[in-house]
């Protein structure tokens, strides 16, 4: 697969006054969080949160600043996030590609909306009646097998 970029708007939520930040990044599923140069952090007066270790590709830890909030723009969807501050390109993480239900094309190297949901962003949650095959599984191997734990602890004297 080649490199996939994309047109993003950034902006700090804390500072309507300033203007947000159009940028072409770098779409990269491999990558956790938003990751953002210094001269965009500074552009958009976002304040330092704590500092994070990061693993970067060359298998080095390094520590660095995270940032935020920021608020990320793609298309008809927004996230509100943090960044980690390095580097000299913006990448787009997996956590704000999940955070606004997008995917991306390998093959037409495209960032787009859920095909599935064009209108308004969805995602998996574990809410009661929407949970999926893995956790119906367990609840039904837990229903079936607490009350037999059960019997054979209070005839053992467990």
């Amino acid at each position: 697969m080649g490199i996939v970029r994309s047109k993003i708007k950034l902006s700090n939520p804390r500072e309507d006054k300033l203007h947000p930040v159009e940028i072409i990044c770098i779409v990269d599923t491999g990558v956790t969080y938003l990751c953002i140069p210094e001269s965009v952090a500074l552009q958009l007066n976002l304040e330092e949160i704590q500092k994070r270790d990061v693993v970067l590709a060359n298998g080095h830890v390094t520590k660095v600043p995270y940032v935020g909030p920021v608020k990320v723009e793609f298309e008809n969807r927004i996230c509100f996030t943090g960044a980690m501050v390095m580097g000299d390109t913006v990448l787009l993480g997996a956590i704000p590609m999940e955070d606004m239900d997008l995917i991306v094309h390998p093959k037409l190297l495209k960032l787009s909306v859920h095909p599935e949901r064009p209108i308004v962003p969805g995602g998996r949650t574990c809410v009661k009646g929407n949970t999926s095959k893995y956790e119906r599984g367990i609840n039904i191997f837990l229903q079936n097998k607490i009350p037999l734990l059960l019997a054979l602890t209070s005839k053992s004297g467990i």
